[in-house]
């Protein structure tokens, strides 16, 4: 039973990673939100207000969710594709699958978010 437990290990830091992120969103902590950012993210927006501005305009159901949660999740490699379940603004249900990506150091990092407008999402 072993193995099974260690695979399980980085869906939970993955969910974590998610949840802190989202709870920064809900904060209005840009600097929180961004440290959970990949550093291919990083480089596509190159401080921590363009990133946060670009979450609350294009990823709304992410910046402001209502009720949201885990649903699936895949380990491809040292990718994490993780479903997240949001009731977002105005009562639509929408999937997020956030893609993780593990670093030099073994660390996770969000490498980018695809928002669906269904729940549950399509196969991952």
């Amino acid at each position: 039973m072993q193995p099974l437990a260690l695979a399980a290990e980085p869906v939970d830091t993955a969910q974590s990673i998610i949840q802190n992120q989202i709870q920064a969103f809900l904060n209005d902590d840009a600097e929180t939100a961004y440290s959970f950012a990949s550093p291919q993210i990083r480089q596509k927006f190159p401080d921590k207000s363009i990133f946060f501005e670009m979450v609350k305009r294009g990823y709304t159901p992410v910046y402001r969710p209502g009720n949201f949660a885990f649903g699936r999740s895949k380990i491809d490699g040292d990718t994490i594709v993780q479903e997240v379940l949001i009731s977002g603004p105005g009562g639509k249900d929408w999937t997020a699958l956030y893609f993780l990506v593990k670093q030099p150091d073994g660390s996770y990092r969000i490498n980018g978010v695809q928002m669906l407008q269904q729940a549950p999402g399509p196969e991952i």
